[in-house]
């Protein structure tokens, strides 16, 4: 009879505890999309100039990664936090450590900070940034969503006073991998314990050489993205305080882009015609999509352009704009993959791997990471 109770009183508990961690959804209500949140840690002391570079330039090519993924049959959402470490100018107290953008998915706002970044000498602490990370940000308590840290550098491991160790541990617990990049060789990232600390938490070890120049190939493809993006940031209706403000970096992201190369130009254009780049915040096709309403607007929050039009007038203005928009980026989206096409046959015909750049190992540990999560791609 106790062990019939004892049985009893299990059952009811694990079903409490499925409970806490799904909850239902009522009829007619649309289930959450799955998530994909990536913190990137960079090492921002003396030295590390081209792995900024790369990731200004590459940044479009790792969230581009997630463009074609679903999971039983649904889009992901996209977040991406920034934190740079190893400076000495962010203070000692703090671990030389700075969260410069929280999880959002304001893409064009981690670009702003990417191009932002500038480096000096410091202490690297591998230990103190991913403890930070894993406890400063609003990680998903799913455990169906991907969460993932990239961490980049190239001091030891080991350095600082919060053991790497414990951190890693820490971040595997709540269901959170870190994937490790040393900036060197492979044996020095291994005797450096690079390895040992992406091993603790189920990730991914690699290493690259941040100042290896990075083959750039134009495509046939490049004028028409270039104009088909104009027209495509036509489509966007900014609002309320912070509109315009966006909408002016969203172009600085743009002319960010096209001063690294064509191939960032072209990638942030294809994220630009995807799902990973909402701005619902300020733009207003996107606003209704996320199921704002035109009405809880006050006039002074609408563009000039709108204030004038009856309610009717500035519903279908803006389902004008979403349907524009919508065929400009099936364009771009089309264009994209002609180019992706035409750039792997001419890198074929060069000499030298480029399977050691930024951009290539976190798209690639990212998409198998995120596959074990039941993620699939086209």
């Amino acid at each position: 009879m106790k062990r019939m109770m004892v049985a009893m009183v299990l059952c009811a508990s694990f079903a409490l505890i499925g409970a806490e961690e799904t909850k239902a959804i009522k009829p007619g209500e649309e289930a959450p999309r799955p998530l994909i949140q990536m913190a990137i840690l960079l090492d921002t002391s003396s030295s590390m100039d081209g792995l900024i570079d790369q990731a200004r330039g590459q940044l479009w090519t790792v969230v581009n990664e997630f463009i074609t993924a679903t999971r039983e049959g649904k889009k992901p959402e996209l977040q991406v936090a920034l934190y740079e470490y190893g400076k000495p100018s962010l203070g000692a107290d703090g671990g030389f450590i700075r969260q410069i953008v929280p999880l959002t998915t304001d893409l064009d706002k981690i670009s702003q900070e990417l191009f932002a970044l500038k480096t000096n000498g410091g202490d690297e602490y591998c230990g103190w940034v991913i403890k930070t990370a894993v406890e400063q940000l609003a990680w998903s308590k799913n455990n169906s969503d991907l969460k993932v840290i990239f961490i980049a550098g190239n001091e030891p491991f080991t350095q600082g006073p919060v053991d790497y160790r414990t951190s890693c541990k820490m971040a595997i617990e709540k269901g959170i991998i870190v994937n490790t990049i040393h900036c060197g060789t492979s044996e020095q990232g291994i005797a450096d314990k690079w390895q040992d600390g992406a091993r603790l938490a189920d990730g991914k070890y690699s290493f690259i050489n941040q100042d290896k120049a990075v083959v750039h190939i134009d495509a046939p493809q490049d004028k028409e993205i270039e104009k088909l993006n104009t027209d495509l940031n036509k489509t966007y209706v900014a609002y309320g305080a912070a509109g315009g403000e966006a909408k002016s970096r969203q172009m600085e992201q743009d002319g960010n882009a096209a001063k690294m190369d064509k191939q960032a130009f072209g990638q942030r254009a294809a994220c630009k015609a995807s799902d990973n780049y909402r701005n619902g915040s300020w733009d207003l096709v996107d606003a209704l999509k996320d199921n704002k309403k035109l009405a809880d607007l006050k006039d002074e929050e609408l563009p000039e352009e709108m204030k004038k039009m009856t309610g009717e007038q500035r519903k279908a203005f803006v389902e004008g704009k979403a349907k524009e928009r919508a065929d400009i980026q099936k364009q771009i989206l089309k264009l994209n993959d002609e180019r992706t096409a035409y750039v792997a046959g001419e890198m074929k015909k060069k000499a030298g791997s480029q399977d050691d750049s930024l951009d290539k190992v976190m798209a690639k540990t990212a998409r198998e990471q995120a596959q074990q999560r039941n993620f699939q791609f086209k």
